[in-house]
């Protein structure tokens, strides 16, 4: 079935239904650490008010410090979010797309009860000149509520292979209501071909040498098509797999590295056993591809295979969030015990 193939044990820690926060925390902290490693830059309440206002900014490539510079002055007639105060907590956030994980978001400090804010701050990200061009920043303006949901104000989207870096001048940008595309996440990434099995414990008979004593899932990565190219030179792609909540290195796993190819053929088998028939309903496995560099890896996109619901051991939580493509690849597998499911599902921003 494949060239390379790894079998590791996996055993839950079995959660009551209602738990208490504090007999939990130390679970749920490494959970949130990788799901929170490549959260989605559209998350956050974008209905709540309607964009309006200005930003001020300049973008600037120091060569000698190889750094993208991003000054952010101030901005303009912001959008009221409440309305019975009169105020706004106004921030200024950037990314650099397509690749929202790779470099992490930046943001300005927080301005207080105001719709005029000024920060005279400046965002930095070391980054090469030549990766700099193939990308697009994303600034955004965000009204900060430590108690709920931040709330969108509007943004600019700048293609940074026709700017004019010559110009280092600060300027004026009408801010832009998200578009139905972002919103979405509607960005192509790529499409992960895989098969995947369940083997309840003891159904394959007592005469079978290979009869698990409990549950295994078999992930069967074939290959990939499609994929982001950040360089030039091509993408070097491997994936990462963990079978959430468990982000311990007995959950970890990945495949080799395969080096210049859009369209990487990787044919690696995990197998995770300790699995009872009642975590599957519980349990996710997600899947990332990553562009393997000498000092960091860059995030490509990923999937999660699970039931969607937001919730793990009747504790709510990020990484639940399975489309309706991958929701449906799980059931399929969940209803036929010990079959192989074939699945062609697209990578997405997690």
């Amino acid at each position: 079935e494949s060239d390379t193939a790894s079998e590791i044990s996996f055993q839950f820690h079995k959660h009551k239904k209602t738990p208490s926060i504090g007999s939990h925390s130390s679970d749920m902290a490494s959970v949130s650490s990788v799901s929170g490693s490549v959260l989605s830059v559209y998350s956050g309440d974008f209905g709540s008010v309607d964009a309006q206002g200005t930003v001020e900014f300049a973008l600037d490539y120091d060569e000698k410090n190889r750094e993208f510079q991003v000054h952010v002055s101030q901005c303009k007639d912001l959008a009221v979010v409440d309305e019975k105060k009169g105020r706004s907590d106004p921030y200024v956030k950037t990314y650099l797309l397509p690749d929202k994980a790779r470099m992490g978001k930046r943001k300005t400090s927080v301005k207080k009860r105001t719709v005029n804010p000024i920060y005279n701050e400046v965002l930095r990200y070391k980054i090469e000149k030549m990766v700099l061009l193939i990308q697009k920043l994303n600034l955004s303006v965000w009204h900060n509520d430590p108690l709920g949901r931040n709330s969108f104000l509007g943004e600019i989207e700048i293609d940074l292979a026709s700017w004019d870096w010559s110009n280092r001048k600060l300027n004026w940008y009408p801010l832009k209501p998200r578009s139905l595309s972002a919103v979405n996440g509607v960005d192509h990434r790529g499409v992960m071909n895989l098969s995947i099995k369940y083997v309840p414990p003891g159904s394959l008979g007592k005469m079978c040498p290979k009869n698990p004593p409990s549950g295994e899932v078999h992930i069967w990565v074939k290959d990939v098509k499609d994929l982001l190219q950040l360089r030039p030179s091509g993408v070097d792609s491997f994936v990462k797999c963990y079978v959430l909540p468990d982000t311990s290195k007995k959950s970890y796993q990945k495949t080799r590295v395969i080096k210049r190819d859009p369209n990487p053929v990787f044919n690696h088998t995990i197998v995770y056993d300790g699995f009872h028939t009642e975590d599957l309903k519980d349990a996710c496995v997600e899947l990332t591809v990553w562009d393997h560099e000498k000092l960091t890896n860059h995030f490509l996109g990923g999937i999660r295979l699970g039931l969607g619901t937001g919730l793990s051991y009747g504790i709510s939580v990020d990484w639940m969030d399975s489309t309706q493509e991958e929701v449906a690849f799980w059931q399929e597998m969940m209803a036929a015990a010990n079959e192989w499911i074939e699945g062609l599902l697209p990578l997405r921003s997690l």
